[in-house]
C-alpha cells in the first residue's frame, strides 16, 4: 500500500511549529495538527491503533499528578514510558484542548508553571511533551523524513538558482555598460545567456562550469563588482547542497 508522505509531512510541519512556536498560536496549531491527522489515512490508522481501548482518565490520574503545591493549584506532568502510550496520551490531550474540555492556559500554569508566564510554561510543555510526540511519529515513517529533507534541499536549490539568475541579469547590464572592446562585449553576450539559461533549467553542474569561465573573463577585463561577488557566493552555497 502506497503511503501518502505529503500528508504525514504536513502533520510533522505543524508539530514543528508547535515545538518552536509560542503559546499565542498553540490553540490554532493543535487544531491544525488534529486536522492533519484526520486527513491522513496512515495517521488516522496509527492513532486509532494506539488509542483503541486507551483509558485516558486513568492516564491523566497517573501522569498529571498533584504535588505539595496543590494549594496553589499546581501539579507535575509526566509522560508514559511506552512510545505507543506517549502517542495516545498527547493525542488525547490535544483532543481535550481542542474541544475545550481542557483549557490550555489553566493546564500550562498548573503542570508546567514558570513564574506565572504562559509563554515560558508553554515552552516547557512543548519541549517535554510535544517534541517526543512528534519525534515518535517521525520515527514511524523514516522515509518521510528523508523525503522531507530532499524537498527542503530542492526548495533551497531553487531559491539559490533564482537569486543567481536575478543577479546575473543585473551583472549582464552592468558589464554591457562598461567601456570594453567589441570582442569583449561579444564574449560577454555569449556568456550571460548561457549562464542564465543554465540557472533556469536547474543545471547546477553546467552553471558552475560556466561561472568558472566567467570568473576568468572578469580577471581578463580586470573588473569585479559587489554583484559578481554575490553571484560567486551564491554559487558556492549551491555547491554545498
Amino acid at each position: 500500500m502506497e503511503i501518502n508522505y505529503e500528508q504525514i509531512q504536513r502533520f510533522l510541519h505543524v508539530c514543528d511549529d508547535l515545538v518552536g512556536g509560542t503559546y499565542h498560536t498553540a490553540d490554532t496549531e493543535i487544531s491544525d495538527a488534529l486536522r492533519a491527522i484526520a486527513e491522513s489515512k496512515e495517521l488516522t490508522n496509527l492513532f486509532g491503533a494506539v488509542t483503541a481501548g486507551y483509558d485516558f482518565p486513568a492516564a491523566k490520574r497517573a501522569y498529571l499528578r498533584e504535588t505539595s503545591d496543590e494549594a496553589n493549584g499546581r501539579g507535575t506532568a509526566y509522560l508514559p514510558a511506552a512510545r505507543n502510550e506517549i502517542l495516545a496520551f498527547v493525542f488525547c490531550l490535544f483532543v481535550e484542548i481542542d474541544g475545550g474540555a481542557l483549557r490550555l492556559n489553566d493546564f500550562l500554569l498548573r503542570y508546567f508553571y514558570v513564574d506565572g508566564s504562559y509563554t515560558a510554561s508553554y515552552a516547557i510543555f512543548a519541549d517535554r511533551m510535544i517534541r517526543p510526540f512528534r519525534d515518535i511519529v517521525r520515527d514511524c515513517y523514516p522515509d518521510c523524513g528523508k523525503r522531507g529533507q530532499l524537498e527542503r534541499l530542492s526548495r533551497k536549490r531553487d531559491e539559490l538558482l533564482g537569486e543567481i539568475a536575478q543577479k546575473l541579469t543585473e551583472e549582464r547590464g552592468r558589464v554591457l555598460r562598461l567601456s570594453l572592446r567589441d570582442e569583449e562585449h561579444a564574449d560577454a553576450e555569449k556568456l550571460f545567456p548561457a549562464l542564465i539559461a543554465a540557472a533556469g533549467r536547474r543545471d547546477v553542474e553546467g552553471l558552475i562550469s560556466l561561472l568558472a569561465g566567467y570568473r576568468y573573463f572578469l580577471k581578463y577585463i580586470n573588473d569585479r563588482s559587489a554583484t559578481s561577488d554575490a553571484v560567486f557566493a551564491l554559487a558556492a552555497e549551491l555547491e554545498k547542497l
